[in-house]
């Protein structure tokens, strides 16, 4: 790795890490084009299940659709669920293109790999492993778990209903 690649590389660790400390970076949307943080998508008394993606991942084009059905069913009451896709600018039209193949009415929100894969670390302080990735948080913005690797509805439903007062 050159010395300009890993200057870089820790340049974009210490940035993710300083807007982490002020809450999450920000992520382009890809209906308005706006810069939003996951903070923005907090919503009072409700979890936000944020689903880690990627347009050419087979086990997300999987298990999207199940998550839309679960944004629809939760939406009004006790969840909401939040799309942030690793395609980066230079894969936004691809990263759309998912979007539209899959009908999604959920938000989602483009980042860059690396700056999704740095945030992911460090609030997680687990290694990246790949997409499909999950965080859960609670009502009022506190993670409450994270994990790579397809995750059922079933289990994240039950995990907030075991997880409420």
């Amino acid at each position: 790795m050159s010395k300009s690649v890993s200057f870089v590389a820790a340049l974009l660790v210490l940035l993710a890490a300083s807007t982490a400390s002020a809450g999450s970076p920000l992520f382009q949307n890809l209906d308005s084009d706006a810069f939003e943080t996951i903070d923005n998508h907090s919503e009072q008394g409700k979890w936000l299940i944020v689903m880690i993606w990627a347009h050419d991942c087979e086990i997300c084009a999987r298990e999207v659709d199940d998550y839309q059905q679960f944004h629809s069913r939760h939406m009004m009451e006790d969840a909401r669920v939040l799309g942030i896709t690793i395609d980066g600018l230079s894969r936004k039209k691809a990263a759309l293109g998912f979007v539209n193949r899959h009908q999604l009415e959920f938000v989602n929100l483009l980042g860059e790999p690396e700056t999704v894969t740095a945030y992911y670390q460090l609030i997680t302080g687990s290694r990246w492993i790949g997409t499909p990735s999950f965080l859960i948080f609670a009502p009022g913005g506190e993670l409450k778990a994270a994990q790579a690797g397809g995750v059922p509805v079933e289990v994240v439903e039950n995990f907030i209903a075991s997880n409420s007062p």
